[in-house]
């Protein structure tokens, strides 16, 4: 039988904001994971590219302009998200001490679901408001968006039921953990809200009110799991804001004309 040190230094490794991996640990595995997203892609395309006959330094251009390559690189996001969550899952269970989502605080805490309602509409209202005043910008998503129907319903699918959940547990689960056991609450927001936006920025160049939003997003979920010390409530955050707009994308395919103007309204304020 543990005697009630033993007990009580477990109870300590179980905590969210207390975990057993250290911030370099977590950078690596922060890093890893965007490895993941930019290489698994470009190899999923490679033997498709060949079978075309294309050079590898044309390869861009060809995921730009073929369809079938568009599916297979946004489709390898899923391969890279598994293996993120695999990955996340050894690091975390190294110490033993708890369970694998108990050790992100896998329950509310004190969220309650008015705090999330108001989180959601504010935020919303605010987008509607940037996009007013600063209309989003073509960028790198929209043209792969424009590719093809399938595209958007395939991106609507990972956006929605994968990317929260990967995404959440390499943010403010992995890294935010760390961050603030070894520098402190406000330089992990800080840490974790830059390195979120950062990620993100390549595909929405040049539009700027886009990045921003996304900042604010992560800001205000990163609070979230600083303010409750649990990442469920940033789970289902996360996968609320992005069902909404995977919504409002596929809408614009499928609804007639008119009905998908008032979904690019909610979408983009404009």
């Amino acid at each position: 039988m543990p005697d009630s040190e033993t007990l009580s230094h477990e109870n300590v490794i179980a905590s969210p904001d207390n975990p057993s991996w250290g911030l370099l640990a977590a950078v690596g595995f922060w890093f890893l994971s965007v490895l993941l997203i930019l290489l698994l892609p470009a190899f999923a395309v490679l033997p498709y590219a060949a079978i075309n006959d294309v050079d590898t330094k044309n390869l861009s251009a060809f995921v730009e302009k073929d369809k079938m390559a568009v599916i297979l690189n946004i489709a390898a996001i899923i391969p890279a998200h598994i293996l993120t969550l695999v990955v996340s899952w050894f690091l975390v269970k190294r110490s033993r001490a708890t369970g694998y989502f108990e050790s992100f605080g896998w329950d509310f805490g004190s969220f309650r679901l008015w705090h999330g309602a108001v989180i959601i509409v504010g935020f919303f209202a605010f987008s509607m408001v940037v996009g007013t005043y600063f209309p989003e910008q073509d960028n790198q998503l929209l043209k792969i968006l424009r590719s093809s129907r399938e595209v958007t319903v395939l991106v609507a699918i990972i956006a929605t039921f994968s990317a929260p959940l990967v995404e959440e547990i390499v943010y403010r689960g992995v890294l935010y953990s760390a961050a603030r056991k070894s520098l402190g609450t406000t330089p992990a927001i800080a840490l974790v809200t830059t390195l979120f936006t950062i990620v993100h920025v390549p595909q929405y160049l040049p539009s700027y009110s886009t990045i921003l939003l996304l900042m604010v997003l992560s800001l205000i979920l990163t609070l979230v799991r600083a303010r409750t010390g649990r990442l469920l409530p940033c789970v289902i955050l996360h996968f609320v804001f992005n069902g909404i707009q995977s919504l409002i994308l596929v809408s614009q395919q499928f609804l007639p004309e008119p009905v998908a103007a008032v979904s690019s309204i909610l979408r983009f304020g404009n």
